[in-house]
């Protein structure tokens, strides 16, 4: 079977594609046959070794597939070959047949297609768990949105409007704001052209926001702290802006808010049953249409440098996905 693989700490570019004998699954594993597998931009920094998961060499990208299982291993009961499922895995699906443990597998319904499926599970479980878990988001409060285009942003904007929250897309472009309105944003702040700091205390009547989900961070980080309502809980999500920025503890009091992180892969290591029930939650609304994985661009796994370089030079709108 092919395998894409990095054997050493590099650029996307040192990537290299090989053939690997076709896995057998142990006791309470199952092998999926992958047809999509998406990217994030931490997969960006993994192949780096930026990432603060280092799986062993050689490995393969890609956290989250969907495909049909072709293997069951021993003591697995409840699922057929050839079933259609989507996984989370952490790394490892940019191959043709990936081995999960058979508690990660969760059924696709037959309205959403492979792309669409493999894309759930890192930005809306991550969106999911911040939002719900660390946030407590309720209804009616704001909730803005740094990076609102991308798979990250993109999800907390379609969740944050489900839950009833008025959300605030920020973002580089109007194209990406006006991608950001069609999954339920609200109002939007265009921080190439405009001061946040300025316009979300504008848009907020000057009383600040109660939400915001950073999936930037860098220059932006601390005039969106600066934004902060009394009691408000900045979420720390992600880095996509390249630089980790260091914030003034002193605004956290004179705020009177919190600065609250969202590690999503070890809230599912913690807390599996949490992360399930926030997984079946989202594949209710996917099956209802309520929220949609939008999906930039497909490649081939053989593409594999044109879709990582969409995602490193941020003109991703939504996910990038693999397919096989």
């Amino acid at each position: 079977m092919k395998a894409l693989l990095c054997e050493h700490h590099g650029p996307a570019e040192d990537l290299v594609i090989r053939d690997l004998p076709e896995p057998s699954p142990g006791p309470g594993e199952v092998v999926v046959a992958v047809k999509a597998a998406a990217l994030n931009f931490f997969d960006t920094l993994i192949i780096k070794g930026r990432y603060q998961t280092r799986p062993a060499f050689p490995f393969s990208p890609s956290a989250e597939c969907a495909g049909t299982i072709a293997a069951i291993g021993e003591g697995v009961t409840g699922w057929q070959l050839g079933e259609r499922v989507a996984a989370w895995l952490g790394y490892g699906a940019a191959r043709e047949k990936v081995v999960v443990p058979a508690e990660a597998l969760i059924r696709v319904p037959e309205r959403l297609d492979d792309a669409q499926a493999a894309s759930l599970f890192v930005t809306y479980g991550t969106a999911m768990h911040g939002l719900i878990q660390r946030a407590h988001l309720r209804a009616g409060e704001t909730l803005a949105i740094l990076g609102a285009s991308g798979g990250a942003g993109l999800a907390a904007v379609e969740i944050g409007a489900l839950l009833g929250a008025h959300v605030i897309a920020c973002a580089s472009s109007p194209d990406k704001l006006a991608l950001a309105r069609e999954h339920g944003a609200q109002e939007e702040v265009d921080y190439s052209q405009a001061d946040i700091r300025a316009a979300l205390k504008r848009l907020t009547e000057g009383r600040g926001v109660d939400v915001l989900y950073d999936t930037v961070g860098g220059e932006l980080a601390e005039p969106a702290l600066r934004s902060m309502a009394w009691e408000g809980r900045y979420l720390v999500v992600g880095f996509a802006g390249g630089e980790i920025p260091k914030i003034p503890l002193n605004l956290l009091l004179l705020k009177g808010c919190d600065l609250r992180g969202v590690f999503w892969g070890e809230f599912v290591a913690r807390e599996p049953a949490a992360h399930r029930r926030n997984m079946e939650r989202l594949l209710e609304w996917a099956a209802g249409d309520h929220i949609r994985a939008h999906v930039h661009a497909t490649f081939p796994l053989e593409r594999w440098t044109e879709a990582y370089a969409l995602i490193g030079d941020r003109k991703a709108k939504g996910k990038i996905v693999l397919t096989l």
